[in-house]
């Protein structure tokens, strides 16, 4: 060989080395970020760190074998020139199925390696591995001539058509899948894809430009920015994946139609964690518990979606499984949680096992089963399979609160008051009923939590007030003799800015006598708002309305601070006045209530009323109102008005 001609096959090496090194950078980058990230455990990320290894190791004995090519004529420099091509050949003929099981693994497909779906999909990479492991004695895939020039081979073209075959594969995957992805895995995907092919295409044009192997690391760069780094996925305080990646990857087992055990934990007693601590941390919770749940599950399958609330996912699995784990986990709950080493906190959890799809139709599903809930009269420690039924149950009342107001499925019920005195009608307490078509009659002990949870309570209280308004302008109640009609007001939109506009904007716009409208909130108040509050009441109360406070005797504020709000009447809660039936203690009890409300110069209304030996009761004690279903249980506006028609009749009589 001559000299210009050796110099011209450096030439033309190291414009080769100048892809192959780049692409070996990368490659290396992509590894060190990816341990770095200790994303190493799915098999997802298995296959990824595979994929990069195998272009890493392509570029790297590329590298070599051009460094060795001007010196082919050597014996040594041409056996590396050997085995570079046979680990070239080898490793790289596992690229294109590698990345097929990746994009199943991306997809959330399930993947059985050695199922027979599976091994027919791995035909065509065993075929064409056989070739290339037979090669040095059969040349089937390629040759070095006399002249120790590389030629290809029949079966070389083998390789590029299951490497095809393999790359369509993927892209049918993908395209299945397409509503199993977010916006950001495909484009990484199709990134991918294009990548490739532009790489594959301009090196088969062009067969001096080597650069499908830079394009392929590039394209597993762009891979593991968008798919492998996970920060969006992960709760880097608790380290479990969050809501979003729940969403996602349940949403991928659905759409792949793969059945799973989803198991949530819900801690009921979260508050005791802040009190054992004295932390406002929220994540504490995950961070004891942490430790138990990675030697139930791998962490890739343990979702923290509120800092109460955790879901682990058991994918192709049977609702034996889940059951089993469920019982495991409450009986673990049973005792005791260390936190630091001297701190240790009695957890009280619900365990719920639900199978997808069987019970758990979507994704959205389970975010509603995280987020709602547990009954309050639920007494299991474990809930499955009927005990489920309370969820639909559930929605099925947000729906029937959310469309209730554009359906006019709400009404307005009236339960009238009386004097003690003379039994005389008093007025009347405005009370929400909900008419579902699919659910019947709904009372406000079951939906009205609901709708404060919605945010939609506001809309239903404002409904209220503005039908009470209505039938105070129609001049029917006052002509019939009642002096007030009671609106129930929610604290938490008592709390929202502009509360005292609205309300005033509301009377001011049906031109309605504020004074005839007695506003109530409960006695369960925060303890916090009451300064606020106060400031809420007494600018109201300076407008013409009047305030009760309801359910006196079911909460547990502050005596003094409840009474420091300008309250004109106090409702005593009917359990106080049946406990004073059944008990002496019960008695004292109502007896000395009614004494102390009495020296706050505050008027009593006694709900609850059923018997005439309650009325003699209360009568000795000279409260001044009285409710309850000896008179009237609450009913319609129209059986109302013919209620006051009938009273006002016998009045005058």
């Amino acid at each position: 060989m001559s000299v210009r001609g050796g110099e011209m096959m450096l030439k033309v090496n190291l414009f080769r080395i100048a892809f192959y090194a780049p692409a070996l950078l990368i490659c290396v980058t992509s590894l060190l970020f990816t341990f770095t990230q200790k994303r190493t455990d799915k098999a997802q990320n298995k296959t990824y760190i595979i994929m990069v290894s195998i272009v890493a190791l392509n570029a790297l004995s590329l590298m070599i074998g051009n460094f060795a090519e001007p010196y082919r004529d050597n014996g040594a420099a041409f056996f590396a020139i050997q085995v570079c091509e046979f680990s070239y050949f080898l490793l790289h003929t596992a690229l294109c199925p590698a990345f097929y099981y990746y994009v199943s693994c991306v997809c959330g497909a399930s993947v059985k390696l050695f199922s027979k779906k599976s091994l027919i999909y791995a035909s065509l990479f065993l075929i064409t591995e056989a070739a290339v492991l037979i090669n040095p004695i059969f040349h089937w895939v390629y040759y070095f001539d006399t002249d120790r020039e590389f030629t290809r081979n029949w079966a070389e073209v083998l390789i590029y058509i299951a490497a095809g075959v393999y790359f369509i594969l993927s892209m049918i995957k993908l395209l299945f899948s397409w509503n199993a992805l977010t916006a950001k895995r495909k484009v990484a995907l199709i990134y991918f894809f294009a990548i490739v092919i532009l790489g594959v295409s301009i090196q088969y044009v062009k067969i001096d430009v080597k650069c499908e192997l830079f394009s392929e690391a590039l394209a597993l760069m762009g891979v593991m920015i968008a798919i492998e780094s996970e920060d969006d996925r992960i709760d880097i305080d608790t380290g479990f994946y969050n809501r979003r990646a729940l969403q996602t990857d349940l949403n991928s087992y659905i759409v792949n139609k793969r059945k799973l055990q989803l198991i949530c934990i819900k801690i009921t007693n979260a508050e005791i964690v802040q009190k054992a601590t004295g932390s406002e941390n929220a994540d504490i919770i995950s961070d004891i518990i942490s430790d138990f749940l990675k030697t139930l599950v791998p962490r890739y399958y343990t979702y923290s979606t509120n800092p109460d609330t955790v879901l682990l996912t058991l994918p192709d699995s049977v609702p034996e499984n889940g059951a089993y784990l469920a019982k495991e986990i409450s009986i673990r709950f049973e005792e005791p949680w260390e936190y630091g080493s001297d701190i240790k906190i009695l957890l009280n959890a619900v365990v719920i096992a639900a199978a997808v799809p069987d019970r758990i139709k979507t994704a959205a599903d389970a975010i509603y089963m995280a987020d709602c809930p547990v009954p309050a009269n639920n007494d299991k420690s474990v809930l499955m399979g009927d005990d489920l039924d309370y969820l639909l149950r559930r929605a099925a009342v947000e729906h029937a609160v959310s469309t209730g107001l554009e359906k006019n499925n709400f009404e307005v019920y009236y339960q009238p008051t009386y004097y003690l005195k003379d039994r005389r009608l008093y007025g009347a307490e405005a009370l929400i009923r909900l008419h579902d078509d699919e659910l019947g009659n709904l009372y406000p002990d079951e939906f009205i939590p609901v709708a404060e949870q919605m945010g939609l309570i506001d809309a239903i209280d404002e409904f209220v007030l503005r039908e009470v308004c209505k039938f105070i302008k129609s001049g029917i109640p006052k002509a019939k003799g009642m002096e007030t009609l009671n609106v129930n007001l929610s604290v938490m939109e008592c709390m929202q800015p502009g509360f005292v506009e609205r309300i005033n904007g509301i009377a001011d716009e049906y031109g309605v006598d504020k004074s005839f409208i007695d506003l109530e909130i409960t006695e369960s108040i925060d303890a916090g708002d009451y300064k606020r509050l106060s400031e809420i009441v007494s600018q109201l109360k300076k407008d013409g309305f009047r305030f009760a406070m309801d359910d006196y005797g079911t909460g547990y504020s502050n005596m003094q601070s409840i009474f420091s709000l300008d309250f004109d009447v106090v409702k005593i809660d009917k359990s106080i006045l049946w406990s004073a039936e059944e008990s002496e203690l019960g008695k004292i009890i109502l007896e000395n209530s009614v004494r102390m409300i009495q020296q706050m110069n505050r008027e009593i209304l006694v709900e609850g009323v059923e018997t005439i030996h309650q009325i003699d009761m209360l009568d000795k004690l000279s409260v001044n109102y009285l409710q309850g279903y000896y008179f009237s249980k609450p009913i319609p506006k129209s059986e109302f008005v013919e209620l006051l028609e009938k009273q006002k009749t016998m009045h005058n009589s």
